[in-house]
């Protein structure tokens, strides 16, 4: 049995994968499933703290405490050294990640029923766009709290990379494979050489000819669908009597994930005030106000994200609003949503163009496309990226194990 093993630390959802006798295994990390949503609440009555699904249910039953969520987002920020406040006192950003990756570890030997001193972690082709020194610290850091909560040895492996070992665990040939990870903070990329033979080598170095990505993920979508269709019954895009627009800040803050608090400081809930007397549209900025007051901004960014959710299988879809103040049910079209991330979805296909370039690879010599990652089954996405490569088949991995089982393949690889 291995003593090492695979962990995919996700914006969204985290799996910790393991090879046992050979077999390779996903471990249960709540209520029987492989998954464990990334996401931590304080309970400021009780002052317990929960993880995941139970998270998410102690929210919404309308317990007082905060609610974390996309804390991957933060690594390599300035968010990071932050800190937020929970009950009258102030808890760092870097802690709160300690706790959750130190839970998903306690979770996964309890699963195993044995310790785990090693482990690969899986990571995004880019933390940060554009910035090595953004990259390594978020590299750093994380590899920091995996050693904090207790992995002895630690290793990283690019997200593709490992989605790529666990297809590669299923075919029996050779193929010329684009893996295209399209997960909650990041999209990523990489034009791999796959076989069984293949996979028996140590270094798989020359097998990789190219990776890439881009910080674009299912939060993103979330965030824009949410500006677009959600936010301006709120106020989003309003006047003030002198003519000037609603400060955007406020709902931008709303409609992305890591930032949601930030709309319930007495700083933001004292300016809206002052701003809801010169609005032009007071019942809308009314509305925003007692959302920020319920501390409903979760609640609220977790009904747009089920409507990207019905989006991908259905061309509309309504969402029962039914905590805004007057309740609405608002129709989300599968066109809008197309529209609102239409700029996203270009630079993912810019990423996908670069990376073909890069490896020096004739579009239609790639035999497959392996889609990957929660955020996968946008459909604007998928047309794209299997546009670029029309030769290729196009072929399904399972949206959140296949990233954790190859890290498991490669933790076996690289510590035994």
């Amino acid at each position: 049995m291995a003593n090492a093993c695979g962990v995919d630390f996700g914006t969204s959802n985290s799996t910790v994968g393991w090879m046992r006798q050979g077999r390779l295994l996903m471990l249960d990390l709540e209520d029987g499933k492989a998954t464990l949503p990334s996401v931590i609440f304080f309970n400021a009555e009780d002052e317990e703290v929960s993880f995941g699904r139970a998270a998410l249910a102690a929210y919404l039953a309308g317990y007082e405490g905060r609610l974390m969520r996309s804390l991957k987002s933060l690594l390599g920020t300035s968010l990071i050294d932050g800190q937020t406040e929970v009950g009258g006192r102030a808890l760092p950003f870097r802690l709160l990640l300690t706790q959750f990756i130190g839970e998903l570890k306690r979770r996964a030997e309890l699963a195993a029923g044995r310790e785990f001193s090693c482990a690969v972690l899986g990571r995004p082709v880019h933390f940060i766009d554009d910035s090595a020194s953004a990259d390594r610290l978020a590299e750093n850091t994380l590899a920091e709290v995996a050693h904090a909560v207790g992995f002895k040895h630690v290793s990283f492996q690019f997200e593709p990379i490992a989605a790529a070992f666990d297809y590669e665990s299923q075919i029996g040939r050779e193929e010329l494979v684009l893996i295209a990870d399209i997960g909650g903070g990041t999209s990523d990329f990489s034009l791999v050489r796959l076989s069984p033979q293949r996979a028996k080598k140590a270094e798989r170095r020359d097998d990789i000819l190219a990776s890439a990505g881009v910080h674009i993920g299912g939060t993103d979508f979330d965030k824009y669908l949410s500006l677009s269709a959600v936010m301006p019954l709120l106020g989003y895009g309003s006047r003030l009597s002198n003519n000037s627009e609603v400060p955007s800040s406020y709902y931008f803050n709303l409609a992305t994930w890591h930032t949601i608090n930030l709309a319930y400081t007495k700083k933001m809930q004292g300016q809206l005030a002052d701003i809801w007397r010169e609005a032009r549209e007071q019942g809308k900025l009314g509305c925003l106000r007692q959302l920020i007051n319920q501390r409903a901004g979760h609640w609220l960014a977790m009904k747009v994200e089920e409507g990207k959710i019905a989006l991908s299988g259905t061309a509309e879809t309504e969402l029962t609003l039914d905590r805004l103040v007057p309740a609405s049910t608002l129709t989300l079209k599968r066109t809008q949503f197309n529209d609102a991330i239409g700029h996203l979805a270009n630079s993912v296909e810019g990423t996908v163009l670069g990376l073909l370039r890069d490896a020096g690879v004739a579009p239609n010599a790639v035999d497959v496309v392996f889609f990957t990652g929660g955020s996968s089954g946008v459909g604007l996405l998928r047309e794209k990226i299997a546009a670029l490569v029309p030769a290729a088949r196009r072929v399904e991995g399972d949206l959140f194990a296949s990233i954790g089982a190859g890290l498991a393949l490669d933790a076996v690889r690289k510590f035994g």
